[in-house]
């Protein structure tokens, strides 16, 4: 049976048409970010069946509809996110009313990618797998035994929002030290413009033309691979503290694997170097086997994949 996997983001909404973790054809609309629930589903509906329709295929052909959103999924199917001007929107019982034969399930963005490397790609044959995304934030997912874990109230597997130390800026959530504070690609851009600020000499500022605002993480990677003062102090930062949650994660959860995904994971050589060995030093039991901490396999086709397979 074939499944459709849809991923909303906020600026496209990407469908797939999958079977045995391959996708066969794509197609990608703009999302109207201010359309409302409404329009959003319009827009699904509108892709589900033009998919369909292009691969000549019948909707009694798809098993199921899976749907990945950039917020809160609440376990009645309702979503909740800012950026798509969605509050506790029932968008499961929305779009089974255009598709009363086919199941329908929605999922957060994270935790679909986590479903899509736990069933197809980089946590394949363990059995429980956490995946954490390093990208404008932190996200998160936790399988275990092929089940997503989203607590009580499908708003669980906050990687991003642990709490990791004091840090000198609050977390867009209002509480200060989050783990994305400290390790997202936005905690690597803010600690590099705060010592070019200092008055720091970098490679840096040549790269981004005495514009702070266009320091990349790639920019910091970049440099430190070249020794630069700089960006030796920001990657030494930024592993301290990845280490630190990742220990969090494996005093509380003790995983067989972890995946590391996101945009920051493109420089995996660096994110990888001496990481194991970092982690166990924030663990009570430093002689133990703990996960294997690995790259993600899946990009961008992570989100269509996952939620095929909800």
């Amino acid at each position: 049976m074939y499944t459709i996997g849809i991923d909303v983001g906020g600026m496209s909404i990407k469908a797939g048409i999958v079977k045995d973790g391959k996708i066969s054809h794509k197609m990608v609309k703009e999302t109207d970010a201010n359309g409302g629930l409404d329009k959003l589903v319009e827009d699904i509906t509108d892709l589900v069946n033009d998919i369909v329709s292009q691969n000549n295929m019948d909707i009694n052909n798809i098993g199921t509809i899976g749907i990945g959103f950039p917020g809160v999924v609440t376990n009645k199917g309702t979503v909740t996110c800012v950026n798509l001007a969605l509050n506790n929107a029932p968008i499961v019982n929305k779009i089974k009313e255009k598709f009363e034969n086919t199941r329908v399930e929605v999922g957060n963005d994270a935790n679909v990618a986590a479903l899509a490397e736990y069933a197809y790609g980089s946590m394949k044959g363990y059995d429980t797998g956490i995946m954490i995304t390093l990208g404008t934030g932190i996200g998160g997912g936790v399988v275990i035994n092929g089940k997503l874990i989203t607590g009580a109230n499908g708003i669980g597997a906050e990687i991003g929002h642990t709490m990791i130390s004091t840090n000198y800026y609050d977390c867009n959530c209002g509480n200060n030290g989050c783990f994305e504070t400290f390790c997202s690609a936005t905690a690597i851009i803010r600690y590099t413009q705060k010592l070019v600020e200092e008055g720091r000499e970098t490679a840096i500022r040549e790269a981004c033309q005495n514009n702070i605002g266009n320091i990349t993480a790639k920019m910091v990677f970049d440099a430190y691979r070249e020794k630069d003062e700089v960006a030796l102090e920001v990657i030494t930062r930024f592993k301290k503290y990845l280490a630190m949650g990742l220990g969090n994660i494996v005093n509380f959860l003790d995983p067989q694997v972890i995946s590391i995904g996101g945009g920051v994971s493109n420089a995996s050589d660096i994110v990888l170097e001496g990481l194991t060995e970092q982690v166990k030093e924030y663990l009570p039991f430093k002689e133990t086997e703990i996960a294997d901490i690995v790259i993600a396999k899946f990009k961008n086709d992570a989100g269509i994949l996952g939620a095929s397979a909800l």
